[in-house]
C-alpha cells in the first residue's frame, strides 16, 4: 500500500467565510507504515483523517490529490466515494463508542455494513469471530446492543467493524482519548497487531497523545495550523526535533520520574492564528522564540535529512 497526498486543501464553509484547516499538505505513507499524526487542537490533524474518507458535509475539497495503490480517491464526491469506504480506506472516527447505533444488536449492524458492501454475513462471520476474539471479545457480544458494553469494549468492536474488509489504509482518529490508560496502551498494541498481521497495510493515527504514539508509530507528522511543520521517523522527532514548534511540544511534555521542583512544565505562549484570515509566510512567527525577517515569507516542507521533513527557515542552521 502506498498513500500520496498532494498539495491537499480541504477549507470548511461557514456563514463568516471559509476556513483554511488544510492548506497545502503533501506526503506519503508506505506499505506496513504506521504514521502518528499530531498537534494542537484545530491544527487540521482530524480534518485530515476526514478528508480521506469523505465524513463531514461541511468540508469543502479545495485542490489537491490523494491515492492509494496509484488509484485516485475521490474525496470531492461523496457519493463516488462509496465503493472506496472500508475497502481501500476506512476510519475509526473520533468519539468511536458513540458511532455504533444504540437500536441495533452488535450482529445486526455487521450484517448491515456487510451487506451494503456486498459481502455476505454468513460467510464472513468465522472470520468475524476471529478477529473479536483477537481483540478478547466472546462471540457473543454480537447479541448485545452497544449500551451493554463498556467504553473499551465498544472502541474495540468498532475497530473490528472498521478493518473487517482488509482496507489499505486505516484512520484511527483519537481512539484512546476516552479510555483509561490500560485500555489507551490495549487498543494502540491492537493497531500495531493488526498492521502486523496484514489486517491493514498502512495507517494514520491521529491523536494529541505524543507519547502514546510514540510507542506505537513508525514515522510522526507534526502539523501547525492546516500546514505541515515536521515530519520524521518517531525517534527522531522526540529526541532530536528541529521545528521551533515541535521543539516546544515536546518540551512542554511531563518527563516520568521528574519533580516538579526539578523541572518546570513550559506551555507555548499565545494561541494559533485563526484560519478564515490566516497571516502570510509561517504560521507560527508570532509564537516564535526564533522568529526572524525572512518568517514573513512561508517556508518550504523541504528534506534537511534522510527521512526528515521540516518547513522552517533555520531548520539545520
Amino acid at each position: 500500500m502506498s498513500l500520496q497526498v498532494d498539495d491537499l486543501r480541504v477549507y470548511y464553509r461557514t456563514l463568516r467565510g471559509d476556513v483554511r484547516a488544510l492548506d497545502g499538505v503533501s506526503f506519503t505513507v508506505d506499505d506496513g507504515e504506521i504514521m502518528g499524526v499530531v498537534g494542537e487542537s484545530g491544527c487540521g490533524k482530524s480534518t485530515l483523517g476526514k478528508s480521506l474518507v469523505r465524513l463531514d458535509n461541511r468540508m469543502r475539497h479545495v485542490g489537491g490529490t490523494v491515492t492509494v495503490d496509484g488509484q485516485p480517491l475521490p474525496i470531492g464526491d461523496d457519493r463516488a466515494m462509496n465503493r472506496f469506504r472500508f475497502k481501500s480506506v476506512s476510519i475509526i472516527p473520533q468519539y468511536a463508542m458513540s458511532a455504533l447505533n444504540p437500536t441495533r444488536r452488535i450482529g445486526r449492524l455487521v450484517a448491515d455494513l456487510l451487506g451494503a458492501h456486498g459481502m455476505s454475513y454468513a460467510t464472513m462471520r468465522p472470520e468475524l469471530i476471529r478477529r473479536l476474539t483477537l481483540v478478547g471479545l466472546p462471540e457473543t457480544v454480537l447479541d448485545n446492543y452497544p449500551i451493554e458494553l463498556s467504553g473499551g469494549m465498544k472502541q474495540r468492536v468498532v475497530l473490528v467493524l472498521s478493518t473487517l474488509c482488509d482496507p489499505a489504509l486505516l484512520v484511527a482518529d483519537e481512539v484512546t482519548s476516552a479510555l483509561d490508560v490500560s485500555t489507551q496502551r490495549a487498543v494502540a498494541q491492537t493497531l500495531v497487531e493488526f498492521r502486523d498481521r496484514g489486517y491493514v497495510r498502512g495507517m494514520l493515527v491521529v491523536t494529541h497523545d505524543i507519547s502514546l504514539v510514540y510507542q506505537i508509530a513508525d514515522t510522526i507528522m507534526v502539523m501547525y495550523a492546516g500546514r505541515l511543520a515536521e515530519k520524521a521517523p518517531s525517534d527522531v522527532v522526540v529526541t532530536e526535533p528541529l521545528h521551533p514548534y515541535t521543539q516546544l511540544l515536546i518540551g512542554a511534555l511531563p518527563e516520568v520520574g521528574a519533580r516538579f521542583s526539578e523541572r518546570k512544565l513550559t506551555g507555548i505562549p499565545g494561541r494559533p492564528p485563526g484560519l478564515r484570515n490566516p497571516p502570510k509566510g509561517c504560521r507560527f512567527r508570532a509564537r516564535c522564540p526564533l522568529a526572524f525577517d525572512k518568517c514573513a515569507e512561508q517556508p518550504p516542507f523541504v528534506e534537511v535529512a534522510k527521512n526528515h521533513q521540516v518547513a522552517c527557515w533555520k531548520a539545520g542552521s
